[in-house]
């Protein structure tokens, strides 16, 4: 009976993973493989040459990670929206990038009135989305983000009132399936002038962008 109290004890020592939790290193010292998966944010329209927010975020990690950008200029994360993520080699190259840890940004464009009218698909189809990548072999560490606000009245149909309906989803589905959140929205908020068309972040508003993620991944500032 003693010995089963010690063991139960030594068990209770032992840090559980929360999705929160920052990533450790690999055992046999090989760079972590990140896949960002986006659209044209991610992509890096907005910002300057080689500045989109990726490459700063691997610039933050330094040299033990691997990033791959996989966003897609105009893509939605809806299977029925105008131009679906799901359709696109991007989204396969992602899959195949056995990532162990994987940062989904997609929803902006979903709000464009033509794909949010599809609004009770939205959170099935994110559910979907993250499972694709928790089932891969490599079995990663998912983070799902609140997009970026949308300034003002908006622009090319993307507008903050749809964005706010989205809001919800990605708490729901971050407790349900057990997958961290960065708030992206919060990194940009109250600062329009990081967003100049109302959208796109420039080079500082992604490098907020790569800071935010940064601090989910390593538990670290920078």
């Amino acid at each position: 009976m003693k010995q089963q109290l010690v063991a139960l004890f030594a068990i209770s020592l032992i840090p559980s993973l929360n999705a929160a939790d920052p990533l450790a290193p690999k055992a046999d010292g090989s760079p972590l493989r990140l896949a960002c998966v986006g659209d044209s944010i991610t992509q890096g329209a907005g910002a300057g040459e080689g500045m989109a927010y990726p490459t700063q975020l691997k610039s933050l990690l330094g040299e033990g990670w691997e990033v791959g950008n996989f966003g897609v200029s105009g893509r939605t994360l809806l299977r029925k929206g105008d131009h679906p993520y799901w359709k696109e080699d991007a989204y396969k190259k992602a899959l195949d990038f056995e990532p162990d840890a994987v940062v989904i940004m997609l929803g902006t464009n979903d709000t464009k009135p033509q794909n949010w009218k599809l609004r009770d698909e939205f959170e099935g189809d994110y559910r979907d989305l993250v499972k694709s990548f928790l089932n891969l072999p490599s079995k990663p560490r998912v983070f799902i983000c609140r997009p970026v606000p949308v300034p003002g009245k908006g622009n090319f149909g993307i507008n903050e009132a749809s964005l706010q309906e989205q809001m919800p989803v990605y708490a729901k589905l971050a407790k349900e399936l057990k997958v961290g959140v960065i708030d992206m929205y919060a990194a940009l908020d109250g600062k329009p002038e990081l967003l100049p068309d109302c959208v796109h972040p420039n080079t500082e508003g992604a490098g907020e962008m790569a800071k935010a993620a940064a601090k989910a991944l390593t538990g670290k500032d920078h």
